[in-house]
């Protein structure tokens, strides 16, 4: 099956293959040390600098401003069924039930806050990873960045998620009120004044918290599963190197690995997204308070539809981000080898 992936990559628009190196300074510079750095196209972006940051931020803003808000009506039943299961049901139900009681425009709830708030993050999410991936590959070393890379990544996704949060976190909390409260508002427009007037400023970061909770686990997983998963990928499934394979071939592996990281995400906080639904439907809660009322099995309502939303969307959001890559020339990480100096002390061939 993979094989016919690749066989049908090769006829994608991607097709050409790498043919430049990025080096500065007349050397490889990797993004964890022992890693070299291929970039895809005609002009190169230096590796490091801040055009560099800027638009991996680019290809975050599109990665997940797209995604999330294409799979708005999905996202707005998995809150329903979150928050109110005995009405909902499960997910075929829920979608009957939103468009019997508000048409099929009922599912576009939300998109606005959902749109701006996820590219926001996205922002942050990608660009962020990138920079601090970097400052603390340098800070441990060439040989322990390759030792320890996982901890590198778990590191660098949680760092940039922390910041990611904080600004999600006020439009995420109007696209719930929207999409789970019936007749507050239906535009963010709508939606965040009244929410100013009726708790000010804190109705906004109230879910902050439980957004970390739910967010930093889920990035971590994202990022440090993904890049494993390459690296297995063109270990023991793809039937050749890296760099003989094509563009197209390449992002196929991309989203692959991305739709495998995608289910772990979901499951690890999925407990946490339910106290987020909840949270910023009940006024006055706390996330503690949320958590005791639903109980265990409570926090893990719409575990199905979740799996299904976030596989999809973070093998998408890895393969915009990877053609947006593509596309804007900016260097990208082939799967990571030991450094030579590593090799020399451990006799390794």
């Amino acid at each position: 099956m993979f094989a016919g992936l690749l066989e049908a990559a090769r006829n994608s628009p991607f097709r050409t293959p790498f043919t430049r190196v990025h080096c500065d300074d007349g050397t490889e510079k990797a993004v964890v040390p022992g890693r070299s750095v291929q970039a895809a196209a005609s002009r190169e972006v230096e590796f490091g600098s801040n055009e560099f940051f800027g638009l991996c931020a680019v290809g975050g803003i599109l990665s997940c401003g797209i995604t999330h808000t294409a799979v708005v009506p999905l996202d707005l039943v998995k809150c329903r069924l979150q928050v109110n299961q005995a009405k909902y049901k499960n997910l075929f139900h829920g979608f009957k039930v939103t468009i019997a009681e508000e048409g099929a425009r009922g599912l576009a709830k939300g998109w606005a806050p959902t749109f701006f708030g996820y590219s926001a993050q996205g922002a942050f999410k990608f660009g962020l990873y990138e920079v601090f991936k970097i400052k603390y590959a340098d800070m441990i070393g060439e040989e322990n960045a390759y030792l320890y890379r996982t901890w590198v990544y778990l590191g660098a996704s949680a760092s940039a998620e922390f910041f990611a949060d904080i600004a999600l976190a006020p439009l995420e909390a109007a696209k719930v009120k929207i999409q789970t409260m019936p007749g507050y508002a239906n535009t963010m427009r709508q939606a965040m004044p009244k929410m100013m007037g009726e708790e000010g400023v804190m109705a906004f970061y109230k879910g902050l918290v439980p957004l970390w909770c739910r967010q930093i686990p889920y990035t971590m997983m994202k990022f440090a599963c993904f890049e494993k998963t390459v690296e297995l990928l063109y270990k023991h499934v793809v039937p050749k190197p890296r760099d003989q394979c094509s563009k197209g071939e390449q992002l196929i592996v991309t989203f692959a690995a991305g739709y495998i990281a995608g289910v772990f995400c979901a499951v690890v906080s999925h407990p946490a997204d339910v106290v987020v639904s909840k949270l910023n439907q009940a006024k006055g809660s706390s996330a503690i308070d949320v958590a005791k009322q639903l109980g265990f099995m409570g926090m893990w309502n719409g575990l199905t539809p979740r799996i299904i939303m976030i596989g999809t969307l973070t093998a998408l959001q890895w393969f915009i981000y990877d053609g947006v890559k593509v596309a804007l020339s900016i260097p990208r990480p082939p799967p990571p080898e030991m450094p030579e100096s590593l090799k020399k002390k451990l006799n390794v061939e």
